[in-house]
């Protein structure tokens, strides 16, 4: 790569050396396969669901292959179910600007394999592949599984993550 993967939650940005020995080479218009589509190519059809619920759309991959998704908890003021002022938790997904796919979400096999990539402190929630595949599909954003990511200073350090504590906390 040739520009920094930034997570577009913080808006991080650091110059990052280029590749040992040159660039890469230039690939040309036409958008770089997922690489969730050779995991759906080569994963069996789907089952219909026992309970009615709708499946993956064709091309999904299953909707119980595990994932680990860069997210964390947030809340905001609204008012319980007893007509109190309370705190609503949600997660956000975290979504990062690549240099030529534009917005991106990343989803990784292992625990280790997101730590190699974004750092020990990176927060994260498991998932499941198809759903997250979904609805980042209905949002204009491709998915990345276990992305290749070049060093760098991570988004997300423990000073972070002790803030963020702190927050949710409240």
């Amino acid at each position: 790569m040739t520009a920094p993967i930034r997570s577009r939650l913080l808006d991080f940005v650091e110059a990052e050396p280029g590749p040992p020995g040159g660039g890469l080479p230039e690939e040309g218009a036409r958008p770089r396969r997922s690489a969730l589509l050779d995991l759906a190519d080569s994963a069996p059809a789907p089952a219909p669901a026992a309970d009615g619920r709708p499946g993956p759309r064709p091309g999904v991959p299953p909707y119980h292959t595990p994932v680990c998704v860069p997210a964390h908890p947030r809340s905001v003021a609204g008012i319980g179910s007893d007509g109190r002022p309370a705190r609503v938790p949600f997660i956000v997904v975290e979504l990062f600007a690549h240099p030529t796919q534009g917005t991106v979400a990343f989803a990784f096999t292992s625990p280790a394999k997101l730590a190699a990539a974004l750092g020990e402190a990176q927060p994260w929630v498991a998932g499941s592949l198809g759903p997250l595949a979904e609805e980042m599909d209905g949002r204009g954003v491709m998915v990345l599984l276990d992305p290749r990511i070049a060093p760098g200073e991570p988004n997300w350090r423990p000073e972070d993550l002790a803030a963020l504590a702190r927050e949710v906390r409240r």
